[in-house]
């Protein structure tokens, strides 16, 4: 019996892991559809606490684009409390994360702040 199996070809634009398309049109320009809704609260929601935003202020604001997480896990919480708000930050589409040895890695996904900047104030890249 033969484990081998046929893998499918991506398309150039799905190779394009750089590329994050912004949720939403800015809140002024028409009413978010449903699902543009869904998204954007799930934003709202993980930075809505305060350690989650703490670390999510970490990661953006780190001069190499990216931090480890043993450099910002002193928020006053525990290790697995930490590991459980980075989780929150990457499901709601705000952070990657890349593992080297020992440590992760987590960067700001690529259009995120200017994304999140143009819904709030209309301003910014389309």
């Amino acid at each position: 019996m033969s484990n081998r199996r046929t893998l499918p070809v991506l398309e150039p634009d799905a190779l394009e892991l750089d590329v994050v398309v912004p949720c939403c049109p800015p809140l002024t320009e028409r009413t978010l559809t449903a699902a543009e809704a869904e998204r954007t609260a799930a934003m709202f929601k993980a930075l809505s606490d305060p350690v989650r935003l703490r670390l999510f202020s970490a990661v953006a604001s780190a001069p190499s684009g990216e931090a480890c997480v043993c450099d910002i896990s002193d928020v006053g919480v525990s290790g697995p409390t930490v590991s459980h708000h980075l989780k929150k930050l990457k499901e709601a589409g705000l952070l990657a994360s890349e593992r080297r040895g020992t440590w992760v890695y987590y960067r700001v996904e690529p259009s995120v702040l200017a994304g999140m900047g143009r819904l709030l104030t209309g301003a910014g890249p389309a």
